[in-house]
């Protein structure tokens, strides 16, 4: 005489999949390939021993804010700046009158700053940042 019996319910262990799914996270982490930030390649320049005076009023001023872009006192959009400003370094024969002085306000997004001083270095412009506390740096 044959029994019947019944099936035995088991369930697999679930402490298992936790571990296999930490593991994998992990794994993918440590494969991924990062992805380095590119921006606009800038060197400072050298100081040197003795500076030159400079008449600072002959300098171009562009002045940076999250809503407008100033070029000596006229507000402009991007694409007129590109133009202005292509046309004010244009007319300056020195590299010394290349001088572009930038103020940008705090709240100032990185992309519109880029913009701005990737149209300075592309009509020939020598950009120079002016903090707050009256220090300038060069950047050729």
């Amino acid at each position: 005489m044959k029994l019947k019996r019944g099936q035995l319910l088991v369930d697999p262990p679930a402490s298992s999949s936790s571990d296999i799914a930490f593991i994998l996270i992990i794994f993918f982490l440590v494969c991924a390939s990062v992805q380095p930030e590119t921006g606009l390649s800038q060197s400072l320049p050298q100081t040197e021993a003795k500076e030159e005076k400079r008449d600072q009023s002959q300098n171009l001023e562009v002045s940076i804010t999250p809503s407008s872009i100033v070029l000596n006192g006229s507000p402009l959009q991007l694409e007129q700046f590109r133009e202005r400003i292509a046309t004010e370094l244009a007319k300056k024969t020195r590299e010394v009158d290349k001088v572009v002085v930038v103020k940008s306000t705090p709240d100032t997004t990185y992309d519109r700053w880029i913009h701005v001083s990737q149209a300075i270095d592309d009509a020939g412009g020598v950009l120079t940042l002016e903090l707050a506390s009256e220090r300038t740096i060069t950047l050729e």
